[in-house]
């Protein structure tokens, strides 16, 4: 089976030949996959940040979309020839064939491109997961830090779609007004969270903050007794009766499930597609930034 990884921790990312995946077993489905998703976490897993729980050579990759070719003992609700999308562990998205739990596996709608459902799971899952932590509430304002990022539009929409008011930092305002982001603020003004304190009268009643090393000026834009989280792994020190929380994703299908009919249409634009002999390139062409566009490979 041909896949994109890694043959030693810190390696550079290759083609690699491995073994096809065994048969399912009980509670697993097995993947034909036709697009998988690419994401800095993926860099995470292949300098050793990130124990997925399988070794080199191995391949990379945690979220794919594809059509289920054989189910394990006790799979009930997915059958082969189902358009399924996942955010499952351990790593080995980035192949021919995936093997997922089926309980982190949800179904892909009619009309959903599979390269759209491949690049959702992880910012999508994150980004609910996020808004949980914080307790967003109709009428409340919101903060998006990093809102120019795939997970950060994410964010912007479900804030949006739980009644917030959301506020969103980013270099542009782009398509977040449409995503529904009240106003935006340009992350290169250094007062910016003075300025929302401003707007505000006091401060944001929770924040996300989705940009690297952006949680200590978030947590500046949050009220006294307000909530953060943060998804880049970055707490700031207690203040202020801030309650804080520092999101890892976890797979959840029947979550996934509820969130792809919402987010799909608009919330996930894909650029970059590669193959897996040039998901090196993919990972490159990431970190150099896609100005929110998903980045994609097609095996």
């Amino acid at each position: 089976m041909r896949a994109a990884g890694v043959d030693r921790i810190g390696g550079g990312i290759r083609l690699l030949e491995l073994p096809d995946p065994p048969p399912p077993q009980a509670g697993e489905v097995l993947l034909e996959v036709r697009a998988c998703g690419v994401g800095n976490w993926d860099d995470i897993i292949r300098t050793g940040g990130w124990d997925t729980g399988t070794q080199p050579p191995m391949a990379l990759g945690v979220e794919a979309a594809g059509v289920i070719v054989a189910v394990g003992a006790g799979v009930g609700g997915f059958r082969p020839g189902d358009q399924v999308t996942t955010h499952s562990l351990p790593a080995g998205a980035w192949a021919g064939k995936f093997i997922a739990a089926a309980d982190h596996v949800a179904p892909i709608p009619a009309g959903v491109p599979m390269t759209v459902a491949a690049a959702l799971p992880v910012p999508a899952l994150t980004s609910d997961q996020a808004m949980d932590a914080v307790t967003v509430r109709p009428g409340e304002t919101v903060l998006v830090n990093g809102a120019g990022g795939v997970t950060g539009g994410v964010l912007v929409k479900l804030a949006a779609h739980r009644g917030a008011r959301v506020i969103a930092i980013a270099r542009r305002a782009g398509r977040l007004p449409a995503l529904g982001a009240a106003q935006v603020l340009d992350y290169r003004e250094p007062d910016w969270p003075e300025q929302v304190r401003a707007l505000t009268g006091g401060g944001v009643d929770a924040a996300v903050n989705a940009a690297r090393s952006g949680s200590a000026d978030a947590v500046r834009a949050v009220r006294d007794g307000g909530r953060l989280a943060t998804i880049t792994a970055d707490l700031p020190p207690a203040e202020r009766g801030i309650a804080m929380s520092d999101i890892v994703v976890v797979p959840d299908g029947a979550r996934l499930a509820r969130l792809v009919p919402l987010l799909a249409p608009d919330a996930i634009m894909v650029g970059p597609s590669y193959p897996l002999a040039e998901a090196a390139a993919a990972m490159v062409r990431l970190q150099q930034g896609t100005h929110g566009m998903a980045v994609v490979l097609e095996p």
